[in-house]
């Protein structure tokens, strides 16, 4: 039966190897959490077998003896099955040598709790006692596991810090013949993301002791687990239509913001040594070939790409304006492909006055000479990055972009390393509250910029939209960055960085031009006011949008809200 939250009945599971020195520490750890404790002794020793039965003298603590060594595996299935028979909808298990941080627990349990179908699972931060050679072989894993199920989502497949919904586990073990050593854990994690489970990771730290005890057996189990894999392999082949359609509808229906990034920091790195190494030449033709191969496979991105194509001919048709002929999804994303790699130039700081011609520049000037504080509307039209040239020819001016996506404390991270003396700061917020409003009001008054986009929907509640006719059909766009311009008061104005594609070297135009000079939204009229205000915004949008049609990089059907948007509206 489906588990509610209501139904909620969790139990702890430590499967104990001879661990008899450790155990009765973790055991105390949980105490704050008043669930009951299977310990599973997995054939230990003498030793071990004394101090279990000394910790299960516990109320809360019960001990489940299997014979002979099963290995690791095959002592958590025990301790799933018998929590089952006793009808615990969740199993979290723990590992007895205490290599898990415990101040890690309240976060897994609160998660399983709220998403009782997933399995939570811990996602390993180490410090300096991990073996390297664990450390390395693990990212081996990894890319097989992203092979198997064709997916990105499962970021660590062997940590055992997890928490099991039990009847999803129960289904895929009866089906299946899972390895009981150390290839369990990945093995149960492929299968169940096969069986249509989802997942969610919480970073854990975890130490590896100086007399730590290990079980692993460098010989066999490294055997074992190459078995596993080749069965996972052979077995991912027959799903792969399954895999892939499954990948896809989750990205469709879901928001902008939660779709998987398919790009890493650490990507962002390689990219940037590839650049420096071989040239923009080089990089061009190496980016031809990726993005060909990326139109191949990413079906999300090509449809979209599609859809807005379709679009922009059919309003230049009823409107009887020009348009290219190259308008193709390959080119499209190409296009894209060339602004990430004009964007790894920017953070490099290669672009500079000759690179640029800056339209506005009138109105540009009379701000940076009074140290007055601004907002910026951009958006994902061509390349926001180019902030960072105006930064760098007018040295006092420090600008600050808001994003609404996890990753912007990494990002600044590779800025930084990338170019030190860039004054670009990305600041991630996951919604617009008053915290916000008062931060960035600060920085206006010191003399800031401050860049927010204005064509995405909100990344908390979807549903708060105002609508207004872009490209010949009504589309969605957040009130939030409007609503933030009249709390402010300070002047508006837009920005949008477009590259010349007719040129053979880098060139840009950058268009910064008055939009408001303070946003108001009177109490009586709000509404008509916020919509004049939208509309507006999405006209000048639609206007450098003709422009550059090719440099639109909004990946997803932009007319409509995803199948979220009616739960945002119940909240």
């Amino acid at each position: 039966m489906p588990v509610s939250k209501l139904d909620y009945r969790p139990c702890f599971l430590i499967p104990c190897y001879n661990h008899g020195g450790t155990v009765a520490a973790v055991i105390d750890s949980l105490a704050d959490f008043d669930f009951p404790v299977f310990l599973v002794d997995d054939g230990s020793n003498k030793e071990t077998k004394f101090a279990l039965s000394e910790v299960a003298k516990r109320d809360n603590v019960s001990l489940i003896t299997l014979p002979k060594n099963q290995g690791k595996g095959g002592a958590v299935m025990a301790g799933i099955r018998h929590a089952h028979w006793l009808g615990y909808s969740h199993v979290i298990q723990i590992d007895a040598d205490g290599q898990h941080d415990i101040n890690a627990l309240p976060n897994l349990i609160e998660k399983s709790k709220n998403h009782p179908h997933h399995l939570i699972s811990g996602q390993p931060v180490y410090d300096e006692s991990v073996p390297k050679a664990r450390l390395y072989g693990r990212y081996v894993t990894h890319v097989w596991v992203w092979i198997e199920t064709l997916s990105l989502e499962i970021k660590d497949s062997m940590c055992g810090f997890r928490a099991y919904p039990v009847q999803a586990a129960i289904d895929v073990m009866n089906r299946n013949d899972i390895g009981s050593r150390m290839d369990f854990d990945t093995e149960i994690f492929v299968r169940m993301f096969w069986n249509g489970v989802q997942f969610k990771f919480i970073n854990t730290r975890v130490i590896y002791p100086e007399d730590g005890i290990s079980h692993f057996d460098s010989l066999w189990d490294n055997v074992k687990i190459s078995w596993m894999h080749t069965r996972l392999f052979f077995g991912m082949l027959p799903r792969i239509p399954k895999l892939l359609t499954r990948r896809n509808n989750r990205s469709s229906e879901a928001h902008w913001s939660k779709r998987q990034e398919r790009g890493t920091v650490l990507g962002i790195k390689v990219l940037m040594a590839i650049y420096k190494l071989l040239g923009r030449r080089v990089f061009r033709a190496i980016l031809k070939l990726v993005m060909g191969y990326y139109h191949l496979t990413g079906k999300q991105a090509k449809t979209s790409s599609e859809q807005f194509l379709t679009q922009i001919k059919t309003f230049a048709e009823q409107q009887q304006l020009p348009v290219g002929k190259n308008l193709t999804s390959y080119n499209h994303l190409l296009s894209f492909g060339e602004t990430m790699l004009d964007k790894l130039a920017a953070w490099r700081g290669d672009f500079n006055v000759d690179n640029l011609t800056v339209h506005g520049q009138e109105q540009l000037k009379p701000l940076i000479d009074q140290k007055r504080g601004v907002l910026l509307l951009g958006s994902h039209l061509g390349n926001i990055e180019l902030c960072r040239a105006l930064s760098r020819r007018h040295t006092h001016l420090k600008i600050n972009a808001l994003v609404f996506t996890e990753h912007a404390e990494r990002f600044n991270a590779v800025m930084k390393a990338v170019n030190p003396k860039s004054e670009l700061n990305l600041i991630q917020v996951s919604k617009i509250g008053p915290d916000t409003a008062i931060m960035l009001q600060q920085m206006i008054e010191r003399g800031e910029w401050v860049v927010i986009v204005g064509d995405r929907t909100s990344t908390s509640v979807e549903s708060r939209v105002v609508w207004a006719d872009f490209l010949g059909k009504p589309a969605p766009f957040p009130q939030g960055p409007f609503m933030l311009a009249s709390v402010l008061e300070a002047p508006v104005y837009l920005i949008f960085g477009l590259r010349d594609d007719q040129s053979k070297h880098p060139h840009f135009d950058v268009y910064f031009e008055h939009f408001s000079d303070g946003i108001q939204l009177p109490r009586a009229t709000r509404q008509q006011s916020l919509q004049q205000v939208v509309q507006q915004y999405a006209n000048r949008l639609q206007h450098y949008t003709m422009k550059a049609p090719l440099q639109w990089y909004n990946f997803f059907n932009f007319w409509e809200l995803s199948k979220n948007h009616d739960e945002d509206k119940r909240q």
